[in-house]
């Protein structure tokens, strides 16, 4: 019998539980034994452990968040740090780790394969950035939230006359506010892979909001403004800044409220996006990477992850899957310049 473990890394987002459950229903099925490792790879190092069974499954399809907990921890910043999680792997007699998350969690997955750990990934992020896979559990929901958000607002600016401003998250990647900003019908979004064109920006939003008496814009928390000081917070355990100050939206609103004399308001929907229960797309590609990755152990399948190709569940080789972002293309950059008018 094989001993298989699940833990779930990084930020949170909905599908996670979906995908613990479809990986331990079919578990089930190859007669696995199956354990949960608490908050991520902080667990491993300290041996957190938790049952997880078909009890503890069976009705967390539609719960946001993971029932396992998570964290940021990185074992390879932490001195002893990886020693510590293969002697905890040893302790604990598993034959299989199943790791859900998204780069950098990954990441740390991918080097201890190469160490000689039985390793499957699940990808997750909210952020979608994640290569060798067409989407990823958790960005649905997120883009959802966003456009519920974005129509809220519009309501508002349109009450009140104003340009109304919808930070999303993305540090790196500016999926999130693409769609967000197509689906809602803004009249400008601004992603990190593309410089401002502040200029350009305003005169749009004066001749918008003399049509329609309002303006909406979304941006991505990972945008670099103009003239902003930025590069000042401090960064993770992964070297990624933390952006919890940066204030881009504000930033951006008291530019926009300069140069068109139009009265501005920012929002920032933060980790609203990160919760609440998983819309059906998600759940359905949580679930499916789950039973990928309950397969790709039993079939021995290791040092890959479970990942979605048109309509397909395929394996995929870690190293393809973190070695590179990805990003917005100029293709999909176009298609939304469409809608600048």
């Amino acid at each position: 019998m094989t001993k298989m473990a699940v833990l779930t890394g990084g930020g949170d987002c909905p599908g996670l539980n979906p995908a613990i459950r479809g990986c331990i229903m079919r578990s089930i099925d190859h007669g696995f034994e199956t354990i949960g490792i608490q908050e991520g790879w902080k667990g491993l190092l300290n041996g957190m452990t938790q049952p997880l069974g078909l009890k503890e499954v069976e009705e967390i399809i539609d719960r946001g968040g993971t029932i396992l907990g998570t964290s940021r921890t990185n074992p390879y910043k932490i001195e002893g740090g990886v020693d510590k999680v293969k002697e905890n792997l040893k302790k604990l007699k598993i034959d299989a780790l199943v790791v859900m998350g998204g780069e950098d969690t990954l990441g740390v997955a991918n080097k201890l394969f190469k160490e000689g750990i039985k390793v499957v990934g699940v990808p997750k992020t909210m952020d979608n950035d994640l290569s060798s896979t067409d989407y990823t559990f958790g960005f649905d929901t997120s883009v959802t939230r966003a456009m519920d958000t974005a129509s809220v607002l519009i309501d508002t600016g349109r009450s009140h006359r104003r340009i109304m401003i919808l930070e999303v998250m993305g540090r790196h990647a500016g999926w999130v506010a693409l769609y967000t900003g197509i689906a809602s019908g803004a009249d400008w979004t601004l992603i990190p892979e593309r410089e401002p064109e502040i200029d350009k920006m305003c005169e749009e939003l004066k001749k918008v909001h003399k049509i329609k008496k309002y303006g909406l814009v979304i941006v991505s928390e990972g945008t670099k403004i103009p003239g902003s000081e930025g590069g000042k917070e401090e960064l993770d355990a992964f070297g990624h800044m933390i952006l919890k100050k940066r204030g881009v939206g504000s930033q951006l609103a008291e530019i926009i409220e300069e140069k068109t004399g139009i009265e501005t308001r920012v929002s920032v929907i933060g980790h609203m996006q990160r919760g609440g229960s998983p819309t059906l797309f998600d759940r359905i590609l949580g679930l499916r990477v789950g039973v990928k990755a309950a397969d790709l152990v039993a079939e021995g399948k290791f040092g890959q992850m479970a990942a979605l190709k048109g309509n397909e569940i395929i394996g995929v080789f870690l190293d393809k899957a973190v070695g590179e972002l990805k990003v917005v293309n100029d293709e999909w950059w176009k298609f939304a310049e469409i809608f600048f008018k």
